[in-house]
């Protein structure tokens, strides 16, 4: 890959991806039910797992953002949640994404959210990487060689007393925060169209 990589055109192709493989599954959420039910502890605890882990998700890219927005692409950031992941906002989308499965009640729409979420997100971080070691060299495989690509290494974390803050970043994903969170009506919605039997439906685990 050449010096000339653009990491917002390439950011651009991967939320297009995203929306793509999220739209195909919508037939498969909507039409599919639980196999153990709508009714039982089981799938309380689940769905309430979920709800949890969408959140954290939520929050995590918020406060990702905090300490990079607009600033990953010029600095190697190194503190914060980059001090325990070099995307932490992939971690985060992949956390929410496995919220929204759980939600679901499914562990087969769980696996393939999430599973699928995590490669392109993997995909789309190796492509930046590339740029980034073109860009800061050695610095940035010293970094690399310190804190994990996506899983977190929490016992690494490092945060200064003060940050300065990209409003316009942060608005951009405090806008995105809206779509995550708008997926829990969207899970309710479909847990209430199995109820009432209101759509034929087929049973996944």
């Amino acid at each position: 890959m050449s010096d000339t990589y653009s990491p917002p055109a390439r950011q651009r192709v991967r939320i297009i991806t995203l929306r793509i493989a999220l739209l195909m599954a919508v037939p498969l959420i909507i039409f599919s039910t639980p196999a153990w039910g709508n009714e039982t502890l089981t799938l309380e605890i689940f769905e309430n797992i979920g709800i949890l882990l969408l959140i954290g998700g939520v929050i995590g890219r918020l406060w990702s953002i905090l300490y990079a927005g607009g600033r990953k692409n010029e600095m190697i950031v190194q503190v914060g949640p980059y001090s325990i992941s070099r995307h932490p906002l992939y971690l985060f989308s992949t956390i929410a994404m496995l919220g929204l499965g759980m939600m679901l009640g499914s562990i087969v729409l769980t696996v393939l959210l999430t599973g699928t979420v995590f490669v392109v997100l993997s995909a789309t971080a190796r492509r930046e990487e590339k740029h980034l070691r073109a860009k800061f060299g050695a610095a940035y495989d010293e970094y690399a060689s310190r804190v994990p690509r996506i899983f977190p290494s929490p016992f690494a974390y490092v945060s200064p007393r003060e940050v300065t803050v990209n409003l316009s970043a942060f608005h951009s994903t405090m806008l995105d925060a809206v779509g995550f969170l708008m997926l829990i009506p969207f899970a309710e919605f479909v847990e209430l169209l199995r109820e009432v039997q209101s759509v034929p439906h087929f049973v996944i685990w």
